[in-house]
C-alpha cells in the first residue's frame, strides 16, 4: 500500500508544479549532495569524523588498536597481538590463528577474510583520497584546511605503514578509484621504497599541520600534532631497523626522522610520564584506569561505554592469553640493573615466589604474585580458597593458565567478569613512554646516543620504578651474545619488551630486528619439577606437557601440538602472504617470496 501511495504523491507533486524547474532542482531534504556539502569547517569535522569511525575496525583497519567491539573482542585487539609472539602462549582454539603464525605453521590465505590484519581495508583508503579531492571546496583558512588534511593523511600514512610492515610492495593509491580505473585496479605493486616515501611526507605533513590540541580534554578527542609525532617516530624506526637488519638500503635518514620526531614530542609536547611516587604500583595502575581522560602519559586512548560501543575483552583476555612466557619473565633485570644470568641477586626459580624478590618491580605489575590474588581478586576468587598458580586442567578454583605466569597488568575484576559484552575496558593507543624507547633506539642506532640521551628517555622509565639507571656501557647478557649488537643495544631492547609488554609491538619488533629465528625456541612457562608439581598440581591434573633446559623441566605449552615444534623460515616468514583471491583477481599483484600456492 505505501508504494502506491508514494506513486500518487509523486504524480501529485508533478501536477502541481508542473514544468516548475526550480522545484525539480531542489535536493532531497534528506540528504546532502557532495556539491553542497563542503562549505565550513564543521563539514570538514564531519567527515574526519567518519575516519575515525572507520578505523575503529580492527580487523580491516589495524592502527588505532583497541579492543575492537563486543564479542569481536577475543580476536581482534591491540592485548592479543602478543600471541603472535614469544610474550604470552596462548593454546585456546579461538587464538589458533596466533598460535599458528607463531609456530610458522600459517599458509596462504584463500582470501582477505581469513587473514585477520591482513591484506584488506582500502575502502578505508579510499574515504580518506575522497576527502583530499574535496577539502579545498571549503571556505576556511588554508591554517584550517591543513589540519583536517594532516588529519587525513596521519591515517593514510599509518595505514600504508602497517601494510608494508606486513607485504612490502603494496599499490599506492591516492585518488578515488572508480571500477574503470584499470591501470591502478589491475597494476603491480609499488615498490616498498616508494611507498614509505610517501608514507614519510604524509606523517611529516601531518606532524607539521596538526594542532598541538584540539581543545578536547584528551578524552579521548582527535589526533593532535603529539600523536601524529610518536606515529612519525614508530614507523621512521620500523622502516630504519627493517631497511639496516635485512640489508635494503640506507637507514641512517630513517632513524634520523624517528629521532627528530620522538625528541620533538619529548621536549616540546605537554606529556609525562604518570608517576604518584609508588614504584610498585604506577605502572600497573595506568593500564587498568577505567578513564584516562587527562593522563599525563596518554596521547591516544579509545573510549567505550555501555549502551554505545562496548567489549569483552578482559574475559576473552584472562582466558586466553595463556599467560607470560618463561622467556618474557626471564628478561627481567635484577634491582642492581644486571640480568639474572649475572646477578648475585636472583635467587633463581626453585621456589616460585622467587622469581620475583630482587626483581624489576614492573614483573610483579605484570604477572601475578600469589600474595596479590587478593588486591587483585585475580579469577573473581575467594582468596581464602584460590591456589596460584592454576594450570590449564587443574579444577581447583581460580583461572587457569598455560604458563603459570598469570597476567595482571591490563586485569580488572570488574571488567573481567562483567555481564557478558558490557565491558567498558578502555584501551590505550599511544602512550608517552614509546617516544622514550623510540628516541633512545633511533639514537643508538645513529652512534650518537649519549648518557644525557638515556637520561632523558630509558632512564625516567627506570626511575618511574626506582630501578637503577641504564649506562652507556652495560654488560653484555651472555643469552644475546650471539645476537650481533652491541650490549647497549640488547638493554635497550630488553626495556622495551619490558615497558611495553602486552602493547602489540613485540612480533613487529623481533621481524624488524631480523630476528625471526628466536620465534623457533619453544614457548615455555615455569618450573615444573616435582616439587612445584607437588605443591601447586598434587592430583596430577595439569594437561600442559614438559620440556627439560639444561636438565630442568618446564611447561612446555605446546606439547603434544601442530605448533610443538615452532620454525620460522628466513626465506618467507618475514613477511605475510598475499591472499589467492586478491592475486586472481589481479594477477599483476603477484606474490611474496616463498609463499608458492598453498604454502
Amino acid at each position: 500500500m505505501k508504494k502506491y501511495i508514494s506513486k500518487i504523491a509523486l504524480a501529485l507533486a508533478v501536477i502541481m508544479f508542473g514544468c516548475n524547474d526550480e522545484f525539480l532542482d531542489r535536493q532531497p531534504l534528506d540528504e546532502i549532495s557532495n556539491e553542497a556539502f563542503w562549505n565550513t569547517e564543521n563539514d570538514l569535522r564531519v567527515y574526519n569524523n567518519s575516519l575515525y569511525d572507520m578505523a575503529r575496525d580492527d580487523n580491516n583497519v589495524p592502527i588505532l588498536m583497541g579492543h575492537h567491539n563486543g564479542f569481536s573482542s577475543h580476536r581482534w585487539g591491540i592485548w592479543h597481538l602478543s600471541g603472535f609472539s614469544d610474550n604470552t602462549a596462548p593454546r585456546h582454539p579461538r587464538h589458533d590463528y596466533f598460535q599458528r603464525i607463531r609456530a610458522g605453521r600459517h599458509q596462504v590465505p584463500d582470501n582477505a577474510g581469513q587473514q585477520w590484519f591482513g591484506y584488506r581495508g582500502w575502502d578505508f583508503v579510499r574515504a580518506i583520497n575522497f576527502g583530499m579531492e574535496n577539502y579545498d571546496k571549503a571556505e576556511v583558512t588554508d591554517e584550517v584546511r591543513n589540519q583536517y588534511i594532516g588529519e587525513a593523511r596521519l591515517f593514510r600514512g599509518w595505514f600504508y605503514g602497517e601494510k608494508v610492515h606486513k607485504f612490502s610492495d603494496v599499490q599506492w593509491v591516492e585518488q578515488t578509484l572508480n571500477i574503470d580505473d584499470d591501470e591502478v585496479l589491475n597494476g603491480e605493486r609499488d615498490s616498498r621504497e616508494f611507498v614509505m616515501g610517501k608514507v614519510l611526507e604524509d606523517l611529516q605533513f601531518a606532524a607539521q599541520n596538526l594542532p598541538d590540541d584540539w581543545g578536547d580534554g584528551n578524552a579521548p578527542g582527535r589526533l593532535n600534532r603529539w600523536a601524529a609525532l610518536l606515529v612519525l617516530s614508530r614507523i621512521a624506526l620500523y622502516e630504519g631497523t627493517w631497511q639496516k637488519y635485512h640489508n635494503l638500503g640506507d637507514p641512517a635518514p630513517w632513524f634520523q626522522a624517528a629521532a627528530d620526531a620522538a625528541e620533538d614530542l619529548i621536549m616540546n609536547g605537554p606529556y609525562s610520564l604518570y608517576s604518584t611516587g609508588d614504584p610498585t604500583m604506577d605502572y600497573n595502575a595506568i593500564h587498568r584506569m577505567t578513564d584516562l581522560s587527562g593522563n599525563p602519559e596518554v596521547l591516544y586512548w579509545r573510549r567505550y561505554e555501555l549502551g554505545i560501543f562496548t567489549n569483552h575483552v578482559q574475559s576473552y583476555h584472562r582466558g586466553y592469553n595463556g599467560g607470560a612466557t618463561k622467556s618474557m619473565v626471564e628478561d627481567y633485570l635484577c634491582t642492581d640493573g644486571l640480568p639474572i644470568t649475572s646477578s648475585p641477586l636472583y635467587q633463581g626459580d626453585e621456589v616460585f615466589e622467587n622469581i620475583f624478590e630482587n626483581r624489576d618491580p614492573r614483573l610483579r605489575q605484570t604477572v601475578l604474585h600469589p600474595d596479590d590474588q587478593a588486591f587483585y581478586m585475580y579469577g573473581n576468587t575467594d582468596p581464602s580458597v584460590a591456589d596460584y598458580p592454576k594450570i590449564q586442567g587443574q579444577t581447583k578454583p581460580g583461572q587457569s593458565s598455560t604458563t603459570g605466569y598469570h597476567i595482571i597488568k591490563v586485569y580488572d575484576v570488574n571488567a573481567a567478569h562483567a555481564t557478558y559484552n558490557t565491558s567498558s575496558t578502555p584501551a590505550i593507543i599511544l602512550r608517552f613512554g614509546e617516544a622514550l624507547l623510540n628516541y633512545a633506539e633511533a639514537k643508538a642506532e645513529l652512534g650518537t646516543i649519549t648518557q644525557g640521551d638515556l637520561d632523558m628517555s630509558i632512564n625516567l622509565l627506570r626511575s618511574r620504578v626506582a630501578m637503577p639507571a641504564m649506562t652507556m656501557s652495560p654488560p653484555m647478557d651472555p643469552r644475546y651474545a650471539n645476537d650481533g649488537i652491541s650490549p647497549l643495544l640488547v638493554e635497550i631492547r630488553r626495556e622495551r619488551r619490558v615497558e611495553l609488554f602486552m602493547e602489540g609491538g613485540r612480533y613487529d619488533d623481533i621481524r624488524r630486528w631480523g630476528q625471526g629465528k628466536k620465534f623457533e625456541d619453544k614457548d615455555l612457562g615455569m618450573r615444573w619439577d616435582a616439587a612445584n608439581q607437588g605443591r601447586f598440581d598434587p592430583d596430577g591434573e595439569s594437561t600442559i606437557g614438559v620440556f627439560e633446559v639444561d636438565g630442568v623441566p618446564y611447561l612446555d605449552v605446546y606439547a603434544g601440538t601442530d605448533y610443538e615444534v615452532p620454525i620460522f623460515d628466513e626465506s618467507k616468514h618475514y613477511l605475510w602472504p598475499i591472499p589467492i583471491a586478491e592475486i586472481s583477481q589481479n594477477p599483476n599483484l603477484g606474490q611474496n617470496p616463498g609463499w608458492g600456492a598453498g604454502e
